[in-house]
């Protein structure tokens, strides 16, 4: 069934510009994106649209669907493809770059970077093309991901054509909008220290420390060394974005360094996956043979990662006891941030040794059952409103309940010594009632294989506000289908 949405198309303010281009041609190839046959609307951010003020009206639909499949580049921006090189799975993978995205530009502050948008000079080997399916999971990923709290790029639309595109099997192409104050990654350091092309890297550091990085101008921590403190500003984005994706049970499932923002944002939505059972060594990438990105190693990975970095900002650095010092508030940073985390889901504004070892405990109990991650947590936050030891609703999800009974007896106790410092309405701002579970995402994509977007919008709905009830969409925050566990998600996802 084709469902047609009723929203009118995007206006976007003039004039474009692309900060990125004024780096110069050692940086990115000029490219316009490769044209799609008969591309059409198949989800729209409406959200995100008026956040950047943009508005959307009737007379210049076809302009606009044109603009973001790629057809046409809009007036005044300079579209381009840029390079990096990077580490994929531990590994130096060489050169890499924009293989099938292409910045057509930047509006108000955010860059606006098309998808599946065609070959570049750096597709190496892929086609330069993205299928629908992973383009709704991006789309709805990026938005869940941004409405939980979590600093991420997004994603203002999918256009889709009847293009074939090869996966393991012949799918339809899709064009997905980026959006993201800058897709600067860990990579394009490494590619031009690599390359021993040091003034190019300094003029990259230069041009992301004044644009997004200026304290580091002044940081007195590091005596004047502008570079350091860049690292250390790194270092420390990149621990408190990694801390908020172990709390909430968000596995990246590719974390190489070429994905990894130097804005401390969660970029590049491929073989992701929101945990449904508890399990810390999940493994969501079906590629990832050896774990090496499992869900319980992302905090260390994180931490190689920015090594790699440091590694590539040496030279400006010029001091290797500096780096180490600016990598160094990795650790304590990922710490702090984690237990706040883990305090804010129990009810605490402010972390404690108490709020820890309630943590801790709960975490094991959880583990050794495979409990439903989100859905404990929302429950604990409806129990701790009364306390009430008739009422099982958390106790149910365990078959061996002494434990959790135990525990919860612990978590009452401490809200009992101060209740006033305990807060339930916190606990449900804090557990969300719906996430992208990946049954969800293949529900969506399935019925917008046959045209029908309805499921697109219905599930983007909740996700962008996944602490409210959304009556009606109960379904939407139920236990995953058996057949939920077969579903493979690979880096072509």
């Amino acid at each position: 069934m084709m469902t047609h949405s009723p929203r009118p198309p995007l206006h976007a303010p003039k004039p474009w510009s692309n900060s990125f281009a004024t780096l110069g041609e050692d940086f990115y190839v000029a490219l316009a994106p490769t044209p799609v046959p008969e591309p059409y609307w198949v989800a729209r951010n409406t959200t995100l649209s008026a956040e950047l003020g943009w508005s959307w009206s009737d007379e210049n639909e076809d302009v606009l669907l044109q603009e973001l499949a790629g057809n046409r580049t809009p007036a005044g921006a300079v579209s381009l493809a840029s390079v990096y090189s990077g580490h994929q799975f531990g590994v130096w993978a060489g050169q890499l770059g924009d293989g099938r995205a292409i910045l057509l530009g930047d509006i108000a502050g955010h860059e606006i970077q098309l998808k599946g948008s065609g070959l570049t000079p750096f597709s190496r080997m892929g086609d330069g093309r993205a299928v629908l399916r992973s383009s709704i999971r991006e789309f709805l990923a990026s938005e869940a991901v941004h409405a939980l709290g979590i600093p991420t790029s997004r994603a203002l639309s999918i256009v889709g054509s009847d293009l074939p595109v090869r996966r393991e099997t012949m799918e339809t192409a899709a064009v997905v909008t980026r959006v993201a104050p800058s897709f600067i990654r860990f990579g394009h350091f490494e590619h031009f220290c690599h390359h021993d092309l040091h003034p190019q890297l300094r003029q990259l550091a230069d041009f992301v420390i004044d644009r997004y990085y200026p304290a580091c101008r002044t940081d007195p921590r590091f005596e004047g060394n502008p570079y350091a403190s860049f690292l250390n500003a790194v270092s420390e984005r990149t621990a408190a974005m990694v801390a908020q994706w172990q709390a909430v049970g968000f596995c990246h499932g590719v974390m190489n360094t070429d994905n990894m923002s130097i804005l401390g944002q969660t970029l590049d939505y491929g073989p992701f996956q929101f945990l449904d059972a508890f399990d810390p060594g999940h493994i969501c990438n079906h590629s990832d043979h050896q774990g090496r990105y499992a869900f319980n190693k992302q905090p260390q990975v994180a931490y190689w990662n920015l090594v790699c970095l440091g590694q590539a900002l040496l030279p400006l650095i010029g001091d290797q006891e500096q780096a180490v010092a600016a990598l160094d508030s990795f650790k304590a940073c990922y710490l702090r941030s984690f237990s706040q985390q883990m305090a804010a889901k129990l009810g605490w504004e402010r972390s404690s040794e108490s709020t820890a070892a309630l943590a801790d405990s709960v975490w094991a109990l959880l583990a050794n059952e495979r409990v439903d991650y989100p859905i404990f947590w929302r429950r604990l936050s409806q129990w701790s409103k009364r306390c009430d030891f008739l009422d099982s609703q958390v106790r149910d999800l365990f078959l061996q309940p002494k434990g959790i009974e135990a525990w919860l007896q612990q978590f009452s106790a401490a809200i009992a010594l101060a209740p006033a410092s305990h807060s339930a309405d916190l606990m449900l701002r804090t557990n969300p009632k719906y996430v992208l579970r990946n049954h969800l995402g293949e529900l969506a994509i399935r019925a917008a294989n046959n045209r029908d977007y309805a499921p697109v919008s219905r599930l983007l709905a909740v996700l962008q506000t996944p602490f409210d009830e959304h009556p009606g969409c109960e379904d939407l925050a139920d236990f995953p289908p058996a057949w939920a566990g077969s579903i493979a998600i690979s880096c072509s996802s």
